[in-house]
């Protein structure tokens, strides 16, 4: 305990614990209806578009790497949610077409034109996430701490609209709800958080955040509004959790919070064994 109450004292210990919690809060409140809408994988579909994006914004050389990779992330969010039924290529076959395709096209970048000495270092630091997390200046934690509260606001209030167009888009259109426009919204929203999350966990783990608590929530509850509540409880239990153990363990931040929610899931798996058996 002493040992953790010397770690807080610090600033980038705090800024840490900041980003995580909200970004797993975020990232919870967006698993529920992706998981619904069979969505879930689209998560690491997205983050291999992001470190595409990274890659391409290493070889100009952007200072903020965000000005690029954000909007082309929110596009093919947008390309990827849009995919139904009237589409040649379906939702879970355009997910992995794009997931692997930006993924290769990142790191042949990134080997073609590679402008640092440590290229392996780099790319397993974005895949599976770095200590980049402890290193954030004051000016990330507020932008991160904004686009977290603007998202956290927009489902709030869209509450309502985004719960019918998860369960029953057609019903949702039929009644004169503009879905084309929630749809949009989610996927705006579910690119947002995956670039917020990458120096968290990097992307190949973004999907973990997205599904764990989701599911977890799933095992215990039935109704959508006590399974989002209870989603982004655990999840951000299961963030700080893993802040708090990678920092005092020397332990990967992101792999250990993903270690952590799996331990949550197992749990939440247990005690709906108990409850039936009950």
């Amino acid at each position: 305990m002493s040992k953790l109450i010397m770690y807080m004292e610090y600033p980038f210990v705090r800024y840490a614990l900041i980003v995580g919690v909200l970004i797993a809060l975020c990232s919870s409140l967006l698993g529920v209806p992706l998981v619904l809408r069979r969505f879930s994988f689209i998560g690491d579909g997205l983050s291999h578009v992001a470190f595409g994006g990274i890659a391409i914004a290493a070889v100009l050389n952007l200072t903020n790497e965000m000005l690029l990779v954000l909007p082309v992330t929110v596009v093919c969010a947008i390309l990827l949610l849009r995919t139904g039924k009237n589409t040649r290529i379906k939702g879970d076959a355009a997910i992995a077409m794009i997931s692997v395709g930006a993924l290769a096209l990142g790191y042949l970048l990134m080997n073609i034109f590679s402008t640092s000495p440590n290229l392996s270092g780099d790319v397993c630091s974005t895949l599976f996430g770095s200590t980049s997390i402890l290193t954030l200046t004051g000016k990330e934690v507020i932008l991160c701490i904004i686009l977290s509260l603007a998202v956290i606001v927009i489902f709030a209030l869209f509450y309502h609209k985004i719960f019918a167009v998860t369960f029953d888009e057609d019903f949702s259109r039929a009644t004169g709800t503009n879905t084309e426009a929630y749809n949009l919204l989610i996927a705006v929203i579910t690119a947002v958080i995956i670039v917020l999350a990458m120096n968290l966990v990097g992307s190949l783990l973004i999907s973990a955040l997205v599904i764990f608590p989701a599911l977890s929530a799933m095992r215990l509850f039935k109704s959508f509004r006590m399974v989002t509540l209870f989603s982004a409880g655990l999840s951000v239990v299961c963030a700080f959790s893993g802040i708090l153990i990678s920092i005092l363990a020397g332990t990967p931040v992101g792999s250990t919070i993903v270690a952590v929610d799996i331990l949550a899931f197992l749990c939440c798996c247990l005690a709906e064994r108990c409850l039936v058996r009950a």
